[in-house]
């Protein structure tokens, strides 16, 4: 059972506003000549009556209409500056944006969706009952924007006329988020009554960073209304708690697939990236990973760069999968970014001509940005970063070094810039999908690259990711299970979601010979997994074009396999042949054993904690449970037959 929405409308509670002419009294009331000749174009009853709503509960003193003219994003950039949020850079169109030090993540602790009785809620999820949610927004919202001023744009999540698109207006009194918003989406100021009338509804977001003072961050909370489509933010920054068009709306997709859209939509955390295969075709491909596990790295080391943080899948009439990027740019880690392994990416960073919000990275002495792992010499030894005054060898409190920038340090910056760039990223056709991946941060257990047998056990890959924690939670540590990479914006059950993906990646509306194949990847296995002695990782982030460029042959049957438990590994003469012609890199056979040869305790072990998590949770498609303990069964024979170690050779063989 989906969301109920037969329930209380907390801004409209709060607000009070009931009709549209009272809506625009109150709009009016709070704007120049300028602004009110703009909302005066915006004819939805329900979008104006938002506004006035989150006019009333946040108190501005005034009102700004960004129409997405660069008129209108030049008083956003410049208001930025001089309130403070953000600081000019040397290189044009740079600035930087430090977040509060304790909020250098999602602050998921302080994160809820607002619950209503008898609803179901992910049980990797924190809730808040109505009531009480009302409450709090009531205390913490109320005045929050006096003496700001209150900013509205009109945005879409994804391409004008896409079938899987969704409007959103973004309200906040951070001209950050602002800016941001403009860089990360499409401001269609004057499409949106047109799209919401089309589509039938639309995402609202209001935010205010309050007084940005650390001893507010622990009354700093993110509020999701899965029945109004609205979210809440405040006493925060960080562009992943404030920006909610971004998570928290994925949030509301996700939920539109599930209990709407069933078998016809999906809203995932995946990549869309085109690889050039033989012929120069161009076979799409997405991939799933936790944030910070290699998503843009890897839609970088496509050849046609078309999104690295999401996308919006759909059935379409000619039973092809489509896939939609709702964002028009990124909010990119940086950390390990390098011209190595990411020289697309560099070349916007480090050279004029592209518009860049830096967050949380070190500035150094001479101005210019700076962070782990861009291995630029010579190294800075001071300078200011996401904590105040750096010098190399700082300690904090604990007595941990302090790194020059933080692990979750970003960069913002249009698609466009990119020198990958694809236009299909603005096509609202969507891009036709032939391969799925799904990944984490995996040290020890999988190999880099292996294809599902069928749609059912490519859905299970999915929900069995289990990745390192990363820098993108505050808070977050250990290994965990990350279902699909979406598990922390999965709002209904589970096995709500679960069974939706089967039902897509199943559903006789995708013709046999366009169906995906489902694979997984992971290019974290590390030296000492393998039997060495060091932490690295069992090759470079670099290979990552030839197991991509394998899964583009193996898309259309061009290359063989062998067959596993697991699914189907690559064969040596195959991947040796790509990583010569992919990146000019000899490929021997030693490593190709030590990546690819199945460590069966190891992948039982992992078999065995999807059983008992799953176990745990309600209506769970029993087919789960049956691949996994199929595998298992497979997996243990393959033990006594050749031991805890079992090589390619051995697979092929029999």
């Amino acid at each position: 059972m989906g969301p109920q929405k037969d329930v209380i409308d907390i801004v409209s509670e709060l607000g009070g506003i009931q009709t549209p002419e009272a809506a625009q009294e109150i709009l009016h009331a709070k704007m120049d000549e300028a602004n009110r000749a703009k909302i005066e174009q915006i004819q939805n009853p329900e979008i104006l009556k938002k506004i006035a709503n989150a006019v009333v509960m946040c108190q501005p003193d005034a009102v700004f209409i960004a129409t997405g003219s660069e008129e209108d994003r030049q008083f956003v950039r410049e208001l930025s500056l001089e309130k403070g949020e953000e600081s000019k850079l040397p290189m044009e169109g740079h600035t930087i944006h430090f977040d509060l030090k304790e909020e250098q993540g999602r602050i998921i602790d302080r994160t809820f969706y607002i619950h209503n009785e008898g609803e179901e809620v992910n049980t990797l999820a924190q809730k808040k009952d109505r009531a009480e949610a009302l409450e709090d927004i009531r205390d913490k919202m109320t005045g929050i924007m006096k003496g700001k001023v209150m900013i509205v744009g009109f945005y879409m999540r994804g391409p004008v006329g896409a079938a899987a698109a969704n409007p959103a207006v973004e309200i906040s009194s951070s001209t950050y988020v602002l800016h941001s918003a403009d860089i990360l989406y499409r401001n269609v100021f004057a499409a949106i009554d047109g799209e919401v009338e089309k589509l039938g509804h639309f995402y609202t977001n209001i935010h205010s960073e309050g007084l940005n003072r650390s001893e507010d961050l622990p009354n700093a909370r993110v509020f999701m209304d899965r029945s109004h489509l609205t979210t809440y933010s405040f006493n925060c920054t960080y562009a992943g708690n404030t920006l909610l068009m971004k998570k928290g709306n994925h949030r509301f997709s996700v939920d539109r697939s599930v209990y709407e859209k069933r078998e016809s939509q999906l809203a995932e955390h995946m990549f869309i990236t085109g690889i050039e295969g033989p012929g120069g075709r161009i076979t799409w491909m997405i991939g799933a990973a936790p944030s910070g596990c290699g998503k843009t790295t890897s839609a970088m080391a496509g050849d046609h760069f078309v999104g690295d943080d999401l996308a919006q899948l759909w059935i379409a009439e000619d039973g092809t999968i489509r896939s939609i990027n709702p964002e028009a740019g990124i909010f990119g880690i940086v950390e390990d970014v390098n011209w190595d392994g990411d020289p697309v990416l560099m070349e916007c960073l480090r050279n004029p001509g592209t518009e860049v919000i830096w967050s949380n990275v070190l500035i150094g002495e001479n101005n210019v940005p700076q962070w782990v792992g861009n291995n630029e010499e010579p190294p800075p030894t001071k300078g200011v970063n996401f904590q105040g005054p750096w010098e190399k060898g700082m300690v904090d409190e604990n007595g941990k070094e302090i790194p020059m920038s933080h692990p979750n340090s970003r960069c913002t910056l249009k698609n466009a810039a990119l020198g990958n760039y694809s236009d299909w990223n603005e096509n609202p056709a969507g891009v036709e999908t032939r391969i799925v991946t799904y990944s984490g941060r995996d040290s020890d257990t999988m190999p880099p690259v292996w294809v599902a047998k069928d749609s059912d056990r490519g859905v299970v890959i999915g929900a069995c990711i289990v990745s390192a924690a990363t820098a993108t939670e505050v808070g977050a540590t250990g290994v965990r299970r990350q279902p699909w990479a979406n598990a922390p914006f999965i709002p209904g059950s589970l096995g709500d979601y679960m069974d939706a993906q089967f039902q897509f990646f199943g559903s006789k509306k995708i013709a046999d010979d366009k169906r995906p194949i489902l694979s997984g990847l992971n290019y974290f296995l590390t030296e000492e997994a393998r039997g060495g002695s060091s932490k690295k990782l069992l090759g470079e982030t670099r290979d990552v074009k030839a197991w991509m460029a394998w899964l583009e042959r193996r898309a259309h049957k061009e290359v063989d396999a062998i067959e596993t438990p697991i699914g189907y590994l690559p064969k040596y003469e195959d991947l040796k042949d790509l990583f010569k012609s992919k990146i000019d890199k000899a490929y021997p056979e030693d490593l190709y054993l030590k990546q690819f040869s199945l460590y069966i305790d190891n992948i039982i072990g992992r078999v065995d904690l999807q059983i008992e998590a799953y176990g745990k949770e309600k209506n769970i498609p029993p087919k789960l449970f049956d691949i996994l303990k199929k595998q298992r069964h497979e997996l243990t024979a393959l033990k006594e037959k050749y031991g805890p170690i079992v090589t390619p050779q051995q697979l092929e063989e029999g």
